[in-house]
């Protein structure tokens, strides 16, 4: 046998290491480089610790909808339904798919009236559900590139973004939010550019596209600007046959967009008027946190369409064999209790009033805070729908600090400042505005 250690000895050999010598032998090197506190929720803690020491804060840091009150805005349909269901929806593991009522369900939700076009036309969906919006980004992220190559976003994008994309291994290119000059949404010169860039450096091209009520500035494509980013990536999917592409509309937000089923009438479009070329995915991100106000329960669903039924079965294999070594299933409750939602005559209008008002109240929000802005000559982006708005500066932390000295706490993101006006009181929105106004007049 052999001798046991005197521990006492061992630990007073350890007296001297640093983290850093822990660090050394605990974490490999890729796990060493991960790291930071999530910026938003650094700005959030900043507001709670103000309004506990009795400032007149204002909250415009969250990124979930909250009553005029300051209470989280939770549709009563959804969280009645919810209690409601059977033991079997509340304990039971879903099909690893997801239950097949909910996996038809939700192209109907994403694209309305535009789906039984695509049908007609010969355009075939499949879906899988996901732990939330994120999951579906997840899965295309590491199904659709190679490790090491890189993922296509706009220069203005939702931060976990990142996040994501590092997890997998992946880098970041990106293309404007909007052309330099001129009239229109898109650059189409430097979408082409870089996409043929792309195209010639690797196999595959995947580029996520947050739309409508694009988050962080609250921008929606009109019905031309969808249709010209279809017809760009259609078109160098044909000049690359061996090349994969495919773009990933995020709708996360489209609940709260003024044309909930944009993405759908422009798909329905497309599919009546452009030859699908093989080698073209598209792709489509479903959340319920914010339409079903479902946010913890992590609700959401991959949508891949394409014209070749055969291959997305194959997608389906490929997105569940990620999905089963990742999170295995993703939960049931809140399937069934969407399902429920949306099967219910009378749960389906009462959901949809209450979603109706309060897409209301983010619109009052919204004009009363771009109006100030205008007047006040403030150059936000523009922003037409959902959650947020945005200042685009350089510097933005000078302005974030000075705001939050005069009572208001928004969000410095790379490129400029988050305001959430999902989380400003109506009645506090035009003070925002000002206080805002003033920061940035005092830091431009």
């Amino acid at each position: 046998m052999s001798e046991v250690p005197n521990l006492a000895e061992i630990s007073e050999d350890y007296h001297n290491w640093t983290l850093e010598d822990i660090e050394d032998a605990m974490i490999p090197q890729h796990a060493r480089e991960k790291g930071g506190r999530d910026t938003i929720f650094a700005w959030l803690a900043k507001y709670q610790v103000a309004k506990s020491s009795g400032q007149d804060a204002i909250n415009g840091t969250v990124g979930s909808l909250l009553e005029d009150d300051g209470n989280l805005a939770v549709n009563p349909v959804v969280s009645s339904t919810l209690r409601e269901q059977a033991d079997l929806e509340l304990s039971a593991y879903a099909p690893l798919p997801g239950l097949p009522h909910f996996r038809t369900l939700v192209p109907e939700l994403a694209f309305g009236d535009g789906l039984p076009v695509m049908l007609h036309h010969g355009i075939h969906l499949e879906s899988i559900s996901t732990p939330g919006g994120t999951g579906a980004l997840y899965l295309s992220a590491r199904n659709l590139l190679k490790p090491g190559t890189t993922l296509l976003l706009r220069d203005r994008h939702w931060g976990p973004y990142q996040t994501i994309i590092k997890e997998c291994g992946l880098e970041v290119a990106t293309w404007p939010l909007m052309p330099s000059s001129g009239d229109g949404q898109i650059d189409v010169e430097a979408l082409d550019g870089v996409l043929n860039q792309l195209v010639q450096e690797q196999n595959q091209v995947l580029a996520w596209l947050n739309d409508p009520a694009h988050n962080p500035t609250g921008m929606s494509l009109t019905s031309e600007s969808r249709m010209l980013v279809l017809e760009r990536f259609a078109s160098i999917a044909e000049k690359n046959p061996s090349k994969g592409i495919t773009l990933f509309v995020d709708g996360a937000y489209a609940a709260y967009a003024k044309n909930h089923h944009g993405w759908g009438d422009t798909l329905a479009l497309f599919s009546s008027e452009v030859m699908w070329p093989p080698n073209l995915l598209l792709c489509y991100g479903f959340s319920a946190s914010k339409s079903h106000t479902l946010y913890g329960q992590r609700c959401g669903a991959l949508i891949m369409i394409h014209p070749n039924k055969e291959f997305l079965e194959r997608m389906l294999e490929v997105m569940l064999h990620t999905g089963r070594g990742t999170w295995s299933g993703a939960a049931r409750l809140p399937q069934a209790t969407v399902h429920s939602i949306h099967s219910d005559v009378d749960k389906y209008v009462d959901w949809l009033h209450e979603r109706d008002r309060l897409q209301q109240m983010l619109e009052t929000r919204r004009d009363i805070f771009n109006s100030r802005c205008v007047k006040e000559n403030v150059p936000i982006l523009p922003s037409h729908d959902g959650y947020f708005a945005f200042l685009p500066h350089e510097n933005p932390e000078p302005i974030a600090e000075a705001a939050s000295t005069r009572g208001l706490y928004v969000v410095p993101l790379k490129g400029g400042i988050r305001i959430g006006l999902c989380s400003i009181p109506t009645s506090q929105v035009d003070r925002a505005a000002g206080i805002l106004a003033d920061a940035w007049r005092t830091n431009c």
